[in-house]
């Protein structure tokens, strides 16, 4: 495979194209972030330049994520090679080279190496370069990122939080190359000869070069003189001939590492549809709980609305019995005091008549009680007769202003009655007083609301335990997820 293109700032190189690249003058922050995605595993201003992580939307597949990394180091090898910069497999990827040429399936990136003078080579001319390719698997193509951490600089092995000095990048899945420079050790106790990474690892020169040149999937690769003993020393010799490792087994006839089957007892099928059944009842019992509470919440709002609509009309009632506008609430207006204040008034009215001598009617006025024509004087009756005089202005007489009187006081009579129409008055035939009614009913209002308030508390702690319960269960089924993913992958 021969490199496509690769664009630069700007520079655009096709296949076969040799013109000598200039450096880049753009700042490097600036770049890094135009990308539509920052899936290099930069993250801000810290420290830690790449972080260990994927950087994908989701997850791949076990066998679309094996694909994805054999495309990434197939890219990376042939864009190295047209580059000129020598590389070599180290570590995980040199170790799944020693079984069988191939990416070990439980791997989900590959290890790489190359020189320092590389690594400045790398950083001056590629930072930040787009490779697209077109393989058989994409046909549509799909674009690689060549990015180098700033910190690359930095020699000591004290770095530990920049250790990988160097990425290539798949832009859409997000899966990466870790690239290591192995540095020349000038002070080391050994003497010369000796390289070291930032990542803790040491080795004489004659460990790496000569390097050899073999094939790592389908492509040529290079490889450290000296392999076996760098997997001795960094994975054991048991890396070397075990065969059952990260729940795969090694097929010698298919030359492949093989996922376990896992076999399932009777009794854990039989706790695992135990567990579906809790679970799915668990589920209901939640979903029962839920509309229980939304009907309560329910019912309360619209018991709130029934009320507040009550009280507006017997206020309105009252405002329209005293000749007041709708909202006049003045302070020493009696027919402006709510429902609850007019039947207190009321009980202790009928009270203070009940130890007169039981339950009285309510006085009337002088225009109600019925004439005695026997109490009246002769002159009373002739000027009963007569028509009471006028002043200059036609202005109506005192008989006339307190027939206004009592139809004033009728009318808020009347309007006072149809306000407390609602209320629940007492049987035909009762002697208790209607006020009396009216607070015993107040008295049951008020017991029935605290009792739904206690009810109310009692959901809202069931509703507690319910999320609890969720929570914990949720912990569980992730921690399932976790075990799953480990064991398939």
């Amino acid at each position: 495979m021969r490199l496509g293109s690769l664009l630069c700032l700007g520079a655009f190189l096709t296949e076969g194209l040799a013109a000598p690249l200039g450096k880049r003058d753009a700042d490097f922050e600036s770049v890094r972030r135009k990308q539509r995605v920052n899936k290099s595993g930069s993250r801000g201003n810290s420290q830690k330049y790449f972080h260990e992580s994927t950087f994908a939307e989701e997850t791949l597949p076990y066998h679309e994520q094996k694909e994805a990394l054999k495309n990434l180091l197939q890219t990376y090898l042939a864009t190295f090679s047209d580059l000129g910069i020598e590389t070599w497999l180290m570590h995980g990827s040199l170790l799944g080279w020693w079984w069988n040429k191939h990416i070990m399936p439980w791997d989900t990136d590959v290890d790489v190496q190359v020189t320092e003078s590389s690594m400045y080579y790398m950083a001056a001319y590629y930072n930040m370069s787009v490779f697209h390719y077109r393989t058989p698997r994409i046909p549509d193509g799909r674009d690689y990122m060549l990015e180098v951490n700033p910190h690359f600089k930095n020699r000591e092995q004290t770095d530990k939080m920049n250790v990988i000095d160097a990425r290539w990048i798949d832009t859409s899945s997000g899966l990466f190359i870790d690239i290591t420079t192995a540095r020349y050790n000038l002070t080391h106790p050994e003497g010369e000869g000796m390289m070291s990474c930032k990542d803790g690892h040491e080795f004489r020169d004659t460990y790496i070069f000569p390097l050899r040149e073999t094939v790592f999937e389908g492509s040529p690769a290079k490889i450290p003189y000296r392999y076996k003993e760098i997997l001795q020393a960094e994975y054991s010799a048991k890396s070397l001939y075990n065969k059952d490792f990260h729940d795969h087994l090694f097929d010698d006839a298919k030359m492949d590492w093989v996922p376990k089957i896992k076999q399932v007892t009777p009794e854990e099928e039989e706790a695992e549809k135990k567990e579906a059944e809790r679970r799915k009842k668990w589920e209901q019992a939640g979903k029962d709980r839920q509309k229980k509470l939304d009907a309560l919440k329910k019912a309360e709002e619209e018991e709130k609305q029934k009320n507040a609509a009550h009280r507006a009309d017997v206020h309105e009632a009252h405002q329209a019995a005293d000749g007041k506008p709708a909202g006049d609430k003045s302070p020493g207006d009696t027919a402006a005091q709510s429902p609850p204040a007019q039947k207190d008034a009321a009980a202790a009215a009928d009270n203070r008549d009940a130890k007169a001598g039981g339950p009285v009617e309510p006085a009337k006025t002088a225009a109600e009680k019925p004439a005695d024509a026997s109490a009246r004087s002769p002159e009373t009756k002739e000027e009963a007769a007569v028509p009471p005089p006028k002043d200059s202005n036609n202005a109506p007489q005192q008989p006339e202003k307190k027939d206004a009187e009592q139809a004033n006081k009728d009318a808020k009579a009347e309007s006072i009655a149809a306000a407390l129409a609602p209320v629940k008055k007492p049987a035909m035939g009762s002697t208790k007083p209607f006020v009396l009614a009216n607070a015993e009913a107040k008295i049951e209002a008020e017991a029935a609301k605290k009792a739904q308030k206690v009810q109310q508390q009692e959901e809202k702690r069931r509703a507690g335990e319910l999320k609890l319960e969720e929570a914990a269960f949720r912990r569980e089924a992730d921690h399932h997820r976790v075990v799953a993913k480990l064991k398939d992958s």
